[in-house]
């Protein structure tokens, strides 16, 4: 990944979309910053940065429930992380596998 190609919004920030490396499963989104980039990558380990807390959170570091880094890529336009993890624990913290648990929203399926 070319690092120097990330755009980040007008607070910093870019948004990182958590995907279980092995099942693809979508597992959360959350933001990071150039920091919380530089020590996911640099580390193993997934760091965001909380908007409301204001501070940098390890997934995992109070909860048990990391996510070890198996990837990391950047979508076309650079505004957008795609990181691959193996998942320990529930990757949400209301405790569910998946934030995508809660609503299914019941949409019209599209046929070809």
């Amino acid at each position: 990944m070319s690092i120097d190609r990330v755009k980040y919004d007008a607070d910093g920030l870019v948004a990182a979309v958590i995907q279980q490396f092995d099942s693809r499963e979508v597992l959360m989104v959350g933001w990071m910053d150039a920091e919380a980039l530089n020590r996911t990558l640099t580390t193993g380990r997934v760091t965001f940065w909380s908007r409301s807390r204001q501070e940098y959170w390890r997934k995992g570091d109070t909860s048990g429930h990391i996510q070890l880094v198996k990837g990391a890529r950047l979508d076309c336009d650079g505004d957008t992380l795609l990181i691959e993890v193996d998942q320990i624990g529930a990757a949400c913290h209301t405790g569910d596998h998946t934030c995508f648990d809660a609503d299914d929203l019941h949409p019209v399926v599209g046929e070809h």
